[in-house]
């Protein structure tokens, strides 16, 4: 075979099963793709919620929706509700898709902010359609016409990723993934320092050209035998435990995810057809297990369904991703805490990049640069947002939230917020992920607010302003009413059967 022909993934789980269907489903077939698992080994699986790019992977693989959500136990989602993290009794909605609707050549919220100092302006949230939707619980596919006044409607999943990985493992299989059960003793090395095999605890050996490392905290490969190094974040996110539990589901079906502030971190709650998951990310500085534990399930909303389980990890990075013929993809390759629900994007991402700098022949420098380069990018721009949350928080009085506002925070946040404290204004850098929209909702809804606005938005009278307010929520509100309740779309349109339930 030629160099590069012989692709191996190392790991299963959300990471390895992921990257193992995209590379079955776009590569020449000469290329061979073996996943090597052990069952022995567990998956840490409590990434449950997505942002809207989800979409674009199930869709180039030429997944089914229906039958994706029915596997999985999916539900829709039009955003995230932050609660307690401007102060603790407020919230606001972290939702997709744009905010209000431009009126020539300003974003939205230059004339929120101008009508919000007349008084003329509620919350901005009433002028986001998906935050509208999530208030009344609706949600449909709606195909808006291309002149149509009102906005799309992004949409992303809630589903279990475990049976998500257990889903895509059937779609790679039936196209010629092979699959090694084992637990990897250790690798050999060629002369160039390159992996050359994996050899499993029976003496089996796996030998490739490229490693694909979906190993999960440790970086089996990428930094046991590569010694890729980490770059670490935590005195930006100073979580560094999360416990998890799951419980019965509880009417009504939200279409979105929760993030509550608590005293020493934030809990996450995950809705989806046969459970709700819900987690407790904290530091262990400023909260014990026990504490983080009896605060989760104290506020459950059903009964849980398991025991608590606890997970240890560091925020931050390698510092290169890509080293040698090894390539780390999802949590091998770093960790983010999931306020943004961004974990498996990180995965469908590594796995684009991936396909996008896949070698044809012997791995160049080049091509490895390139692919750490953007990693890199991608790795900060998420981490300032996520840093957002908690530098911006008002919970006065509480340890760990006095600290996080008062620690110094990367130049690029720090320029950011100067910029859009000044005048409102916020831009894109590159192909970042989060788009003005996003970066508007968290800082205003935590009460980052700007001195001035644009000063175009002073052309328009009180009077317009009123209108073009009142005509944006009027229309929201009603064009949301029309839509079904969710849990009533969910069943007509994916219901889980009853046989997948767990016991």
């Amino acid at each position: 075979m030629t160099p590069s022909n012989r692709i191996i993934v190392v790991g299963g789980g959300t990471a390895g099963w992921m990257t193992a269907a995209a590379l079955a489903r776009f590569c020449h077939p000469a290329r061979t793709v073996t996943l090597v698992e052990s069952d022995a080994i567990g998956t840490v699986g409590v990434g449950e919620a997505t942002i809207p790019a989800i979409r674009n992977f199930n869709n180039a693989l030429g997944i089914d929706e229906a039958a994706f959500l029915a596997a999985t136990g999916g539900t829709y989602k039009l955003g995230i509700a932050f609660e307690g993290w401007g102060a603790p009794d407020e919230a606001y909605m972290h939702a997709f898709g744009v905010v209000g609707r431009g009126l020539g050549l300003l974003p939205f919220h230059h004339y929120w902010l101008r009508a919000r100092a007349d008084g003329l302006a509620k919350p901005l949230g009433h002028y986001v359609f998906n935050t509208v939707a999530c208030g009344a619980n609706r949600f449909a596919h709606i195909d808006r016409a291309d002149d149509s006044p009102l906005p799309p409607v992004p949409y992303a999943f809630h589903f279990d990723a475990g049976l998500y990985a257990k889903f895509l493992r059937g779609f790679a299989e039936a196209r010629g993934v092979i699959r090694v059960e084992g637990r990897i003793d250790h690798a050999e090395r060629s002369a160039t320092g390159d992996i050359a095999a994996v050899v499993l605890d029976g003496g089996t050996r796996v030998a490739g050209d490229l490693f694909i490392d979906c190993s999960g905290f440790g970086g089996l490969l990428i930094e046991r035998e590569m010694q890729a190094g980490f770059e670490d974040w935590s005195h930006w996110l100073p979580c560094d435990r999360a416990v998890a539990v799951p419980c019965e589901s509880v009417a009504p079906l939200v279409p979105y995810t929760r993030s509550i502030a608590r005293r020493g971190g934030w809990q996450w709650r995950i809705p989806l057809q046969h459970r709700i998951g819900n987690g407790h990310v904290f530091s262990s500085a400023h909260l014990s297990e026990d504490e983080a534990t009896a605060t989760l399930l104290a506020n459950l909303d059903g009964a849980p369904t398991a025991e608590p389980r606890t997970l240890r990890f560091s925020t931050g990075k390698r510092r290169r991703a890509f080293v040698g013929n090894v390539v780390a993809i999802g949590l091998s390759s770093g960790f983010l805490e999931p306020l943004e629900s961004t974990s498996i994007h990180l995965i469908q991402t590594g796995v684009n990049r991936l396909l996008d700098l896949l070698p044809a022949g012997p791995v160049s420098a080049a091509t490895r640069d390139e692919y750490n380069r953007q990693f890199d990018a991608e790795m900060a721009s998420i981490r300032d947002f996520i840093i957002l949350h908690y530098h911006a928080n008002g919970r006065i009085g509480e340890p760990l939230w006095d600290q996080v506002r008062a620690m110094p925070i990367p130049d690029s946040l720090t320029e950011r917020l100067d910029l859009f404290r000044a005048e409102g204004r916020i831009f894109r850098r590159g192909d970042e992920l989060f788009d003005v929209p996003g970066w508007v909702q968290v800082m205003i809804g935590q009460g980052v607010i700007p001195r001035h606005w644009h000063p175009i938005a002073d052309q328009a009278s009180p009077e317009s302003l009123r209108t073009f307010l009142d005509t944006i929520e009027g229309a929201y509100l009603k064009d949301a009413g029309r839509l079904p309740e969710h849990a009533a779309y969910i069943a007509r349109f994916a219901p889980m059967p009853p046989q997948q339930e767990p016991v």
